[in-house]
């Protein structure tokens, strides 16, 4: 099985970016498309498809090679990640957590951490989870409870952490746990692998999409790991490795927003060509017409703004943390739109699991909740804003 990228998805690339990207587009006709209704039906976490995706480098995409990663920039990720999204959004998001995770302790690990831990995440034969929600502690994680206490040459840890994406099945989890007082300075991370004894999981969640990847709470009882779980060999960091690690998520998820939304658009698009009602096919209607042009316009201002975002993250541009924030918000927001408008387009016919427009919709929904909700991104952006023009 094959597709055919938007030209709008190879607009302006050379060469060597559009191998890439469709390279990305045919691994997900091949290997992810056919499958993703039967995943989302019957709760399939795939494993065996990631691990394969991995083989041609999405495991470890923006890292550094000498330890086992792809050398890749932020921009290429979220090229490979809309494209991986167009298939399934649920299984593009979850690579896009592990991918945080793998760069968090490539950029913030020791040589002995990386050594230790990167080739084995960009190959995918360990899969990570990213550990910072909290039960009532969500958009104010500097507030996080869970904790770290010293015991001689090791740490315990002590906490639950909530809504974890791969909880269970993932064998690392990168966990921000307090080692201080209170407020971000107080916040250190950790590597904890799957079997340490007192680390154990919730019941999986009942959640409206993302049915393919587990969710769930991750839950420490006196975990002792040792000061080498400690990431960076140093407290007091873990806030700004969470951070930072979140200006890619947010492009990354934002990426699986634009893949869904521009497959449910394509899916609309092809819809009413086809559909005939009143003697003459749905796209001769001008109403439908200009629905249609909204919403390529809403995938097109999402694909520059996204890009954009992706290449300040890409430069450490002084303007990075409120451009990927601005990104997140407008890129989730619109194409969760175009996913809801492809449904209308459909009729009835949108509201049925055969047509696939519904699994969309649902899987985008989170999308602007998690790595901090839109309604947070509008304050990053809008505290950005006020510090350029407060006297």
């Amino acid at each position: 099985m094959t597709r055919t990228v938007p030209a709008a998805s190879l607009a302006g690339l050379d060469e060597t970016d559009r191998v890439i990207v469709e390279t990305a587009a045919a691994f997900a006709a091949k290997h992810l498309a056919p499958h993703a209704a039967e995943w989302d039906q019957a709760g399939h976490f795939p494993v065996d498809e990631l691990r394969a995706a991995a083989e041609l480098g999405m495991g470890a995409i923006y890292c550094e090679e000498k330890f086992g990663g792809s050398g890749l920039r932020r921009i290429d990720g979220v090229r490979i990640f809309e494209q991986l999204a167009y298939a399934d959004p649920t299984t593009a998001a979850f690579l896009s957590i592990h991918n945080m995770c793998t760069w968090m302790v490539d950029t913030y690990g020791t040589d002995e951490q990386r050594a230790q831990w990167i080739s084995r995440l960009a190959s995918m034969e360990t899969v990570a989870s990213y550990c910072l929600t909290e039960p009532g502690v969500g958009s104010d994680a500097a507030n996080l409870s869970t904790k770290a206490v010293r015991d001689g040459d090791d740490y315990v840890l002590t906490g639950i952490k909530q809504f974890i994406s791969g909880a269970g099945s993932s064998d690392l989890y990168v966990v921000m746990a307090r080692t201080g007082g209170p407020g971000p300075k107080g916040i250190s991370t950790f590597l904890v692998e799957k079997g340490t004894p007192g680390l154990s999981f919730g019941a999986q969640e009942k959640k409206m999409g993302w049915h393919a990847q587990p969710t769930a709470q991750v839950v420490f009882d006196a975990v002792r790991v040792p000061s080498s779980a400690l990431l960076g060999a140093r407290e007091g960091i873990g806030f700004g490795i969470a951070m930072n690690g979140l200006n890619g998520g947010r492009i990354n998820i934002a990426a699986c927003s634009l893949g869904g939304g521009q497959s449910a658009f394509d899916s609309a698009a092809t819809y009413v060509a086809q559909r005939e009602a009143f003697g003459a096919t749905l796209i001769d209607e001008p109403t439908i017409r200009f629905t249609l042009a909204d919403m390529a316009t809403g995938l097109h201002t999402s694909r520059l703004l996204l890009w954009d975002a992706a290449q300040a993250l890409d430069a450490d541009a002084p303007d990075k943390v409120e451009k990927c924030a601005m990104a997140k918000r407008y890129v989730t927001d619109t194409c969760f739109s175009i996913a809801d408008q492809s449904i209308q387009l459909h009729g009835g016919y949108g509201y049925l699991r055969e047509y696939g427009v519904e699994k969309i919709q649902r899987d985008l929904r989170v999308n602007r909740i998690l790595e901090g909700t839109n309604e947070i991104m509008r304050v990053v952006h809008g505290r950005a804003i006020a510090s350029r023009y407060k006297i």
